[in-house]
């Protein structure tokens, strides 16, 4: 049966990277990005490569558009792998806008693609390593909010959970990428009786261009850098090249779990505060 991957964020930069990943590993491969254009350039540069390669426009927090999406790659075959690799950093958007495309746009996109998880089926959604600077013990309530992205109260539970703070991009991003590896957690287990899989990704400072306008309004980054034991920036491929594993036969016992690609900075911190986002 003609296997089916989908790719959000393809458009450019580590979604990019991981569709063109998948092309030989899949048969029909869906490039997603809210960026018409980006899709469009994407999947003519992807094509001629393995497998046939299709622009799709949509904003990941569209629930109508993912309902459509799913239509879409059901229709084409198989679910095999998913990279959910949108999403927007600290300088992109308020706190709330933040939230939104980076948590509940990732629980939307579980919910329109759950029916067409079969055994084989395998999804990486992009994490940061942000969600380690998240408090030990987050306060409970916080938690409690953080496991019900589509609750139409959401916002406003985290925002009474967490106070003022929340309200500040960069620790708005934190609790969202936090969120995002809970999800990851709860999807293993539902998923896991379908014969499906569910991982996600920790990216550090990776050389893109968001992540080059992430480091021009925050100098502290130039500084994570130089304490990274790699001693540089990650490259996109080398974060796809994650992707690709997570999402490969190879990793058919790996579930639920989040792999950081961070070269090593968090480790190097001691786990602790990190400034910037």
């Amino acid at each position: 049966m003609t296997t089916v991957g989908v790719v959000t964020g393809g458009g450019r930069g580590m979604g990019l990277e991981c569709a063109r990943r998948l092309t030989g590993r899949v048969d029909r491969l869906l490039v997603v990005d809210r960026d018409g254009a980006g899709a469009t350039a994407a999947a003519e540069e992807l094509s001629g490569h393995g497998a046939v390669v299709e622009p799709v426009e949509l904003d990941i927090t569209d629930g109508a558009g993912l309902t459509g999406l799913a239509r879409r790659a059901s229709r084409l075959g198989r679910l095999r792998a998913v990279a959910h690799a949108a999403g927007i950093s600290p300088t992109m958007g308020d706190w709330r806008r933040i939230l939104i495309v980076d948590l509940v746009g990732t629980a939307l996109l579980h919910e329109a693609l759950r029916p067409l998880v079969t055994r084989g089926t395998a999804m990486v959604c992009f994490a940061s390593m942000s969600a380690d600077l998240v408090l030990a013990e987050p306060p409970e309530a916080a938690e409690d909010a953080l496991g019900e992205p589509l609750d139409p109260r959401f916002l406003d539970r985290l925002r009474a959970a967490l106070g003022p703070s929340v309200e500040e991009p960069g620790t708005a991003y934190t609790w969202a990428k936090h969120g995002v590896r809970r999800l990851v957690r709860r999807e293993a287990v539902r998923i896991g009786a379908l014969g499906g899989r569910v991982c996600s990704v920790s990216p550090g400072i990776i050389g893109t261009p968001q992540g080059r306008q992430e480091a021009a309004h925050h100098p502290s980054m130039k500084a994570m850098v130089e304490r990274t034991p790699l001693g540089r920036e990650g490259r996109p491929e080398e974060v796809a090249a994650v992707v690709a594993f997570l999402l490969s036969d190879e990793a058919s016992f790996l579930t639920g779990v989040d792999v950081r690609v961070d070269g090593g900075v968090i480790s190097a911190l001691g786990g602790g505060a990190v400034p910037g986002p």
